[in-house]
């Protein structure tokens, strides 16, 4: 479910980079990378249990298929936490730096 998970997560922000981020004001493709990086991480592990296990790898008890889920969505989010900070500190529209001077912080 982790290499599901970050596949799915890999897809869906490339297809945004791709059609949503021309310029790359919104870091996208780092967001992409983050998560392609993940899957291939996932899909070692699998092809290492797969080695290890054989068939029995293709069926998981669902108390281990929902850990895994977990675990998949956690990196997803954690992926997510990132990038927010890295687009937080690049500040492409200059809304950090806008707030910080109406505060009379300079």
């Amino acid at each position: 479910m982790t290499l599901l998970t970050a596949v799915f997560a890999a897809v869906s922000s490339t297809v945004l980079w791709y059609f949503k981020d021309g310029k790359n004001h919104l870091k996208l493709g780092t967001l992409s990378l983050m998560y392609w990086g993940a899957a291939l991480m996932w899909t070692v592990d699998a092809v290492f249990a797969y080695a290890e296990l054989g068939m029995e790898y293709f069926m998981p008890a669902p108390a281990d298929m929902l850990n895994d889920f977990f675990l998949g969505i956690s990196v997803t989010a954690l992926g997510l936490i990132i990038w927010l900070v890295l687009l937080l500190f690049h500040d492409p529209k200059g809304v950090v730096k806008q707030a910080l001077r109406k505060d009379g912080v300079s």
